[in-house]
């Protein structure tokens, strides 16, 4: 008697069996199907596993515990270290469940000699898998997108009909990272162009600006405390052209800088308002009058 390629059923000979059909119907055809459309293997050792088609035609030499027939590949107890399960390079579709304690993943990969990736199921997670042989190397692929892709903190995304994820977009939990410089895009109605805020090549050290809690005036611009803390706050300019005079306030509300190679000069009296500053260059010269 033969066997299929797939996942063993016995094939009979015509005219064979005449009275001690029951073995081999069962154990090595009905039981062999029956695992395969909906059985469900346990997986319990925290080693890497070979998984083989088995056949048969009775109980003892029939399915076993590291049969690849099974339709469900559940995977329990404690892991210490990423585990292998490597099954035969042929079509065969699995349902990957990874309950394992310890935080590791699994991996489902054709082998056990010349192992192909295969599809890593991280703990917690679950995956529908196929054997891919349109592939220009045959391996097993992910086709039910159960398990999350990129690894902790990372955003997921569809890529080409699966999840994916980048390093480059993260959540903490309360915060969202774009990294390498990456921008953050506001489109328009249509969405055919957009405006960017993205970070500079190099940053010395974190920067966080906190927004002002509400709007300012017309005309108001927005300035900083020097500790990322933004706000709205009136231009104050410091002198004024018109004909023949110029006109200069006597309050100064915002930071100015004498700078080298300038003087400068202003009719008192002069308040210089709280937190504020007027900073004369090295040998430069504010005169007040």
């Amino acid at each position: 008697m033969a066997n299929t390629s797939l996942i063993g059923l016995t094939l009979p000979v015509q005219g064979t069996l005449s009275g001690s059909w029951g073995n081999t119907v069962n154990n090595a055809i009905s039981q062999i199907v029956d695992v395969a459309v909906a059985g469900t293997q346990t997986i319990t050792v925290d080693t890497d596993i070979n998984l083989a088609v088995t056949v048969g035609s009775d109980a003892s030499t029939g399915l076993t515990a590291n049969s690849s027939q099974y339709a469900v590949l559940l995977c329990t107890g404690a892991r210490t270290a990423l585990r292998f399960i490597n099954t035969p390079k042929q079509s065969k579709i699995y349902v990957v469940i990874n309950d394992t304690t310890g935080g590791f993943s699994v991996t489902v990969r054709g082998g056990p000699t010349s192992p192909t990736t295969g599809v890593t199921v991280p703990a917690g997670g679950r995956a529908i898998i196929a054997w891919d042989g349109g592939l220009a190397t045959p391996d097993f692929v992910n086709v039910g997108g159960g398990s999350a892709a990129g690894s902790n903190t990372q955003l997921q995304f569809n890529s080409a009909g699966a999840f994916g994820a980048s390093a480059n977009l993260t959540w903490d939990g309360s915060n969202v990272q774009v990294g390498a410089q990456g921008d953050v895009r506001f489109a328009d109605t249509d969405s055919s162009n957009y405006i960017a805020l993205h970070a500079p090549s190099v940053v010395a050290a974190n920067v966080t600006f906190t927004l002002p809690g509400t709007d300012g005036t017309s005309g108001q611009v927005m300035t900083t405390n020097g500790s990322g803390a933004l706000s709205f706050a009136t231009v104050s300019s410091p002198a004024q052209a018109s004909g023949a005079l110029i006109v200069n306030t006597t309050t100064v509300g915002v930071n100015y800088t004498v700078p080298t190679g300038s003087n400068a000069f202003s009719v008192g009296p002069i308040t210089i308002s709280s937190g504020y500053a007027i900073t004369v260059s090295s040998g430069q010269r504010w005169v007040v009058l």
